[in-house]
């Protein structure tokens, strides 16, 4: 008894772990973190064509490959934190990764010499003669470039799984926490294409890199602060190696009978263990963990992981070949969210950005459906979510794949607009006789919020959508390759992106191909994205009726009420 009030002594004097507390540091760094990426996101594709002399459709290009890229590796991210490292020190390990690639950029940005001749002064028509950037100058800004996004993948892999986790399963928080962390990304993204645009575009973009440095240090510093109060995940082992064992056992045992009940499976019941019950898709898949026979009828298990597996584990691999068909019917919709980070910012070079006698830089236009999410994600999680769980008795409201489909359907609108603006675009182009004119149209630059604010809500809905569907759906031992998994639907967007933009210019006979987008056939383009959305609807829709969401069990397995109290003594300290 002594043991055990010494033991519950020391357990109050340990500071309470988790709860809204730990996540306001994990608000903080994807605030900060996400100001630096957005603002390049948005504005890097003018750096490239106006700084590193790149064509109009190689700047579009490098940038969504850039993008996807950075999104892509949060796989590697996702797989280091849930096989080796915690999530916190993943964060901190890729922040200071991505904290090298900004400085690089810096430098290249402040020294001339790193840098192509400045193309100034030349006609539309004449662009193609500037000195291109040599291999030195291309090195170093692919290694900077690459640097961030190598970085911002594991940041992006685990920070949100790591907010999730101060959280538990039942909490209405934890649903309530993605909407708040899509809220400290907004203010982040806000400020990134306001003011970090601002100070590229009037004091040069050695400042805005190194106002992002600066950025990426202080929020690494920010989440440190708060180590004493996270709930750290124990890493259980590579959940990738996990699923290729399932996949070698089912197909060794390819032979053997479908098991007919659950008793012939084996499955291990752990203290505090999620436990996944059979489903019934995929059955070939139950083999791997079919109990074998002797010859005498009795039953015989070895253990080792390449000769048999647990049901649990076989139903992790199950989960993440269902969700593969939403990562894929979701991944155009990113494809259009790449071109209002190209081409839409491109059109307002072209364009009247004066607005209440401020002249707003062209990049600083997605401001506009940030604004729109800024306003509605509180409205949306204190108002909408709160009157649908009374109607539904869905703790979120409604589910994940429904809101995802919301998001899609608004998506394939904003194209519709996006095609409808750009014919009113041109068409002011030709009545005022301004077609090669480098002087802006006499059309203000807020005609472009139509599509921006439609396309704001959209996003809104869907990535809260995915990257909470991806974290509750995922097993205890994967939830950073899960979160990671739903960025995966960002980069191959970003790379369909571009080979979107370059079969519609070899098959259209060049829609894209001029470097004045008055003469462009982008109305055409964006009317095509706008079809080919709905057409990607009808296949979500397919898919997510296709889906079974995941059920649990959870095991607590007790000797008695003092053991019980130990038990959660240890796991309070």
């Amino acid at each position: 008894m002594d043991i055990l009030r010494a033991f519950n002594g020391q357990a109050k004097q340990e500071p309470k772990r988790g709860g809204i507390r730990a996540t306001l540091f994990v608000y903080a760094m994807e605030g900060l973190e996400n100001m630096a990426f957005i603002s390049n996101a948005v504005s890097l594709v003018t750096y490239f064509y106006g700084y590193m002399n790149f064509s109009l459709t190689k700047s579009a290009n490098t940038l969504t490959n850039f993008m996807g890229t950075s999104f892509l590796v949060a796989l590697f991210g996702g797989l280091i934190s849930d096989t080796y490292l915690s999530r916190f020190k993943t964060c901190v390990l890729f922040g200071c990764i991505e904290l090298l690639g900004y400085a690089a950029l810096t430098v290249q940005a402040h020294f001339h010499q790193l840098r192509p001749p400045p193309c100034q002064g030349l006609a539309i028509s004449q662009t193609t003669q500037c000195q291109a950037a040599d291999r030195g100058q291309a090195a170093i800004l692919f290694t900077g470039l690459y640097l961030v996004g190598f970085g911002t993948s594991g940041v992006k892999a685990a920070l949100p799984s790591l907010g999730a986790d101060q959280f538990d399963e039942r909490d209405s928080k934890r649903s309530s926490f993605f909407n708040w962390f899509l809220l400290s990304f907004t203010v982040g993204a806000i400020i990134g294409v306001t003011f970090i645009v601002w100070i590229s575009t009037n004091q040069g973009w050695d400042w805005a890199f190194g106002l992002c440095t600066a950025a990426v240090l202080v929020s690494i510093m920010v989440l440190s602060m708060g180590k004493s109060l996270y709930r750290n995940n124990v890493p259980k082992g590579s959940p990738l190696l996990r699923i290729i064992q399932v996949f070698v056992v089912a197909i060794r045992n390819r032979k053997l009978p479908q098991p007919g009940i659950e008793d012939e499976l084996h499955e291990v019941a752990r203290v505090h263990n999620e436990i996944l019950p059979r489903t019934e898709q995929f059955r070939f898949l139950d083999r791997a963990a079919i109990k074998h026979s002797s010859n005498n009828g009795s039953t015989s298990i070895n253990l080792r992981p390449w000769r048999i597996c647990t049901v649990t584990q076989v139903e992790e691999t199950k989960i993440i070949i269902r969700m593969l068909p939403i990562i894929l019917s979701t991944v155009f919709m990113n494809t259009c969210l790449a071109q209002l980070q190209t081409f839409t910012v491109q059109q307002s070079t072209t364009m009247n950005t004066h607005v209440l006698g401020i002249k707003m830089p062209g990049s600083s236009i997605p401001v506009i459906p940030l604004v729109f999410m800024f306003i509605f994600i509180p409205i949306y999680d204190c108002v909408f979510v709160p009157i649908a769980r009374k109607i539904t008795g869905i703790p979120t409201g409604i589910r994940y794949l429904q809101r995802i489909g919301v998001g899609l359907v608004l998506s394939a609108i904003s194209m519709a607009v996006a095609g409808i603006v750009e014919t009113r675009r041109k068409s002011v182009a030709r009545e005022h006789g301004m077609v090669d004119s480098l002087q802006p149209l006499p059309m203000n630059v807020l005609w472009l919020g139509y599509q921006y604010s439609i396309f704001g809500l959209a996003d809104m809905f869907t990535f809260v959508g995915l990257i909470q569907f991806f974290y509750e759906e995922s097993s205890a031992g994967m939830k950073s390759l899960g979160t990671a998994i739903s960025w995966c639907s960002s980069a191959f967007g970003y790379y369909l992106s571009s080979v979107v933009v370059d079969v519609v210019n070899k098959v259209s006979g060049g829609w894209l191909d001029n470097n004045n987008l008055n003469r462009d056939k982008l109305d055409y383009f964006y009317w095509l994205l706008a079809g080919m959305s709905v057409v990607n609807f009808g296949v979500y829709l397919v898919c997510a009726s296709w889906y079974r969401y995941k059920k649990v069990e959870v095991i607590y397995k007790e000797k008695n009420h003092a053991e019980g109290k130990q038990v959660e003594m240890l796991n309070a300290v």
